[in-house]
């Protein structure tokens, strides 16, 4: 109804009630970003491993296995402490495998190993190297 003054006298349709579940999309969104920025995604060796520096080198695709070799030669498997023969075993027909070898780690410590994957059958064997 109008009245003589072009008035409403309706009333307002009711406001929206709030969402309740939108305070709980944004906890869980922070927590995500929160768990991408504080952890890591790649496993990690058990030991140290500071690869060497070389001025030639391309990205590396994500995904694939890690292998790390120590300076002392000691080998790990995504983060687990492991044998070359179960490396090779666990790793024959792979995709993609990552050396990460430590640069004090004589080269006749991992070379063999990659022979050996590569004999195996994995399709690509990339060492980890730092741009300087």
């Amino acid at each position: 109804m109008s009245g003589r003054f072009g008035l409403s006298l309706r009333r307002p349709p009711p406001a929206r009630a709030h969402d309740p579940i939108l305070p709980l999309v944004d906890v869980a969104f922070f927590l995500l970003v929160f768990a991408l920025l504080a952890g890591r995604m790649d496993a990690t060796a058990p030991f140290e491993v500071e690869p060497p520096r070389s001025a030639l080198g391309a990205p590396l695709p994500q995904g694939g296995a890690t292998v790390s070799v120590a300076a002392d030669g000691a080998l790990a498997l995504d983060g687990a402490p492991a044998g070359r023969e179960a490396i090779v075993g666990a790793l024959g027909g792979a995709r993609f495998v990552r050396v990460n070898a430590d640069a004090g780690a004589p080269v006749g410590a991992f070379l063999p190993l990659v022979a050996a994957l590569e004999a195996a059958g994995a399709a690509e064997v990339a060492l980890v190297v730092t741009p300087p």
